[in-house]
């Protein structure tokens, strides 16, 4: 098989070789690797079907496609392991704790507590931390993750432990997945009196994904219908065995609500930790971890609840998170009060960032600002390229034509605005998996923290994109250029409100289905011939009403005569009327349509839209 050629020119052959790229790389970037001219590549694609430019970032199928043509074996290097090339290139190890045992002490196990909603989940962690959290939660639903730490005594010692709290709806899937993998421990909680629902199954496998081990709270053992035993013998048929059969999983009777059995289950979590797992990390490193949550603070800026997994984190540190960078200005702990310093397995907000990194994003402290500028800005520029390739809806140069003539796609564009990037993140994954059939599809342009500003509306006057402001509002005369421009920007507080609405305006952007609606029906008892109109009907009107301008058609012996009539003229005694009701006489024209005899029924209908279920 010949190597392709383009305008003469031959091009490489791969005989199979492999070509590493990232996510959102060029048809520069391909040549770059295989020793090719860009601008031949350009007309491979064309002959493929595909107008794509040397320097625009493409998917990864059209970059499969092209490796296919050109027998070359394509590998996309994934997020995670481009990172660690680009930490790699600075020298940085990342998720290793330096030198040997002799530095690594003790740390805290870090728990997630996990279950179906409803079960408990944030009261639990209320009567854990005596505070109330779910009186500022719209909807009483936990809309961001927080992280806490809480102290216990078990056998005569204060042993400290620190909780992640992943909200509990559906909707927050990505977030709880993430909230697994920062974890040593899940707790499950599930309501003694519903038993296992289908989010406590979904929760259990992202827990056994992660790789964790699992203690079973067990909650609401005061309410009545209460059947902690039923639980247990529900979630043995999902691998998890109490230790009173003989397993290895701790269960808990609890009430959150009457706070029963707290203490145990916290010492249940220590136990568990002590027989399970070596929790020990170095803290005389440098500081690395995850960030759990982050948003825009009006009076802060850019913060971040970011949990050390390993080393110290300093005041006055330079750190990157995700895209974002900064030294560290200040840090919080849970209750509010500035810390100097936070070690292996503390949760702090840190203040100090350049902008708002993304929930699930890893920090590293690095040595000097520089650093620290140059590996965010590299992120940024890879994320930017990744998303700039998925934004691209992909056609054929032989299809794209026709499906836009035959309206076959609708998009529907969003531009989505939170308080909090793991909020944001949620809504948009919510959002994307929406299906309501193959005419509409769904993109989100661009994706943020903070309130709506006048260049996301520019970007939405631009693209006919909808605005979706989660928990912020539009800032300065952005609300004023919204109204002005005609965009429709729409607020929220509660997520899967949100979620209802775009999918019946997805629904909406569907071709309409009609239905035919009986309106009345007329018997006619006398035809009249005029000169001037044709044959008139003298009805009665048997059912429903008849109304002027109507859909008809005449039935006679109970069949039909003729389709699609239109009531052109009604008239009661001298006077025209537009409609004649149930057992009232009238006459109706029927327009040029004029044969109509004695006994016939003139039936009439209308078109209604049928709403989608």
């Amino acid at each position: 098989m010949q190597a392709p050629s383009v305008g003469g020119v031959m091009l490489p052959r791969g005989n199979g070789q492999s070509v590493r790229l990232s996510r959102g790389a060029s048809l520069t970037d391909f040549a770059e690797k295989i020793g090719a001219n860009p601008a031949s590549l350009v007309g491979v694609m064309m002959n493929l079907g595909e107008m794509v430019t040397a320097t625009q970032s493409v998917s990864d199928e059209t970059l499969k496609l092209l490796a296919d043509e050109m027998n070359f074996v394509l590998e996309i290097v994934s997020p995670e392991e481009e990172d660690r090339e680009l930490l790699e290139s600075f020298d940085i190890e990342f998720g290793e704790d330096e030198g040997g045992e002799e530095f690594l002490v003790a740390r805290p196990p870090v728990v997630t507590v996990m279950g179906h909603v409803d079960h408990g989940k944030t009261r639990l962690l209320d009567t854990i931390r005596k505070t109330n959290v779910v009186a500022g939660e719209a909807g009483g639903i936990t809309q961001h993750i927080g992280a806490y730490q809480v102290a216990t005594e078990v056998n005569g010692e204060e042993r400290r432990i620190t909780f992640i709290d992943t909200p509990g709806h559906e909707a927050f899937t990505a977030m709880r997945a993430r909230g697994a993998k920062s974890t040593d421990i899940a707790i499950l909680v599930v309501a003694a009196n519903d038993g296992v629902m289908p989010q406590t199954i979904e929760a259990l496998n992202h827990a056994k994904a992660a790789g964790v081990p699992i203690v079973v709270a067990v909650n609401k053992i005061d309410v009545e219908g209460a059947d902690p035993t039923k639980v247990r013998g529900q979630l043995t048929e999902f691998g998890l065995v109490a230790e009173e059969y003989g397993g290895d999983t701790m269960f808990v009777d609890i009430s959150a609500k009457q706070g029963l059995n707290i203490e145990s289950l916290l010492e249940a979590v220590v136990l568990t930790a002590d027989a399970s797992l070596d929790l020990r990390a170095n803290p005389e490193q440098d500081a690395q971890g995850i960030a759990i949550e982050s948003h825009l603070d009006k009076g802060r800026g850019a913060v971040a609840t970011v949990l050390v997994q390993r080393g110290t984190l300093r005041v006055g540190d330079t750190m990157v998170v995700g895209d974002a960078y900064g030294r560290v200005r200040a840090m919080l702990d849970d209750k509010g009060e500035n810390v100097e310093e936070a070690t292996p397995s503390t949760p702090v907000l840190v203040l100090g960032l350049t902008n708002v990194p993304g929930a699930g994003d890893n920090f590293l402290v690095v040595d000097e600002d520089r650093t620290a500028r140059q590996i965010a800005e590299k992120r940024a520029a890879r994320e930017r390229n990744a998303n700039f390739a998925r934004r691209g809806v992909r056609f054929s140069l032989e299809n794209l034509d026709e499906a836009l003539k035959a309206g076959l796609v609708q998009e529907l564009n969003l531009i989505i605005k939170g308080d909090a990037s793991g909020s944001v993140e949620a809504l948009e994954s919510s959002l994307l998996q929406l299906d309501v059939g193959e005419e509409v599809d769904i993109r989100v342009l661009h994706r943020g923290v903070g309130a709506v500003t006048e260049s996301d509306i520019d970007l939405a006057t631009g693209s006919d994109a909808i605005v979706i402001g989660f928990n912020v509002r539009a800032a300065g005369r952005a609300a004023q250029m919204a109204e002005r421009e005609g965009v429709d920007v729409r607020y929220y507080s509660v997520i899967y409100q949100a979620i209802e609405e775009i999918e019946a305006a997805l629904k909406g952007m569907l071709k309409p289905e009609y239905e035919e609606v009986e309106l009345g029906t007329a018997e006619i008892r006398e035809v009249f011939r005029s000169s001037k109109l044709g044959n008139i009907a003298g009805v009665l009107v048997r059912s429903g009403e008849v109304k002027r301008n109507t859909k008809a058609r005449l039935l006679r012996d109970g069949k039909v005569i003729a389709e699609s009539l239109t009531i052109s003229g009604l008239r009661r005694f001298k006077d025209d009327v537009t409609e004649i009701r149930e057992g009232f006489e009238g006459g109706i024209n029927l327009g040029n349509f004029n044969d109509i005899k004695i006994d016939d029924v003139i039936a009439t209908y209308e078109m209604r839209e049928k709403p989608r279920a």
